[in-house]
């Protein structure tokens, strides 16, 4: 069994698409990135990486590759999957948290879940997506940026 931990955090910015999750959400700002920006999923990605100890995303996807520039991250965590499985290794659920100011996310949660879970071959019930606030305080609180955190648990297939 393996457990991974990521984080991502991105500023807003204009004439940018708000992407989370694989999901396209109305707002004035969008996340400012050399690919779609989506925190939730490079948060996802990185603690997928670091349970195999397989270093991070920057590492297998960096903002230095032109082959990235405006990449949809959900492509992103499907070849991250291959990866995982290639080591052995089934995810068996993964957590995280969206932390944002604004926009609200309440009605967007289930087509995240079930954009993670379609890319990773997994159950809805395998998905978990929390958004928080940061009470108005720090750079999300103030909307100036958006973070987000995950935690995957892994184990080795047919264990």
């Amino acid at each position: 069994m393996r457990i991974g931990i990521g984080y991502d955090i991105h500023k807003l910015a204009q004439n940018r698409d708000l992407i989370l999750g694989g999901v396209k959400i109305p707002y004035e700002l969008g996340l400012l990135g050399h690919s779609d920006a989506d925190v939730l999923v490079h948060a996802i990605i990185d603690s997928m990486l670091g349970a195999l100890a397989l270093r991070d995303i920057g590492y297998h996807f960096p903002d230095t590759d032109e082959r990235f520039k405006g990449a949809n991250s959900l492509v992103l965590l499907k070849e991250t999957m291959k990866l995982i499985q290639n080591e052995g290794y089934k995810i068996v659920n993964i957590d995280s948290n969206i932390i944002c100011q604004k926009p609200k996310l309440m009605g967007y949660i289930d087509d995240m879940r079930k954009n993670i879970a379609h890319a990773l071959s997994l159950e809805l019930n395998q998905v978990s997506i929390k958004a928080k606030t940061n009470e108005k305080m720090d750079s999300i609180g103030n909307g100036v940026a958006i973070a987000a955190n995950a935690v995957v648990l892994m184990n080795k297939i047919n264990a």
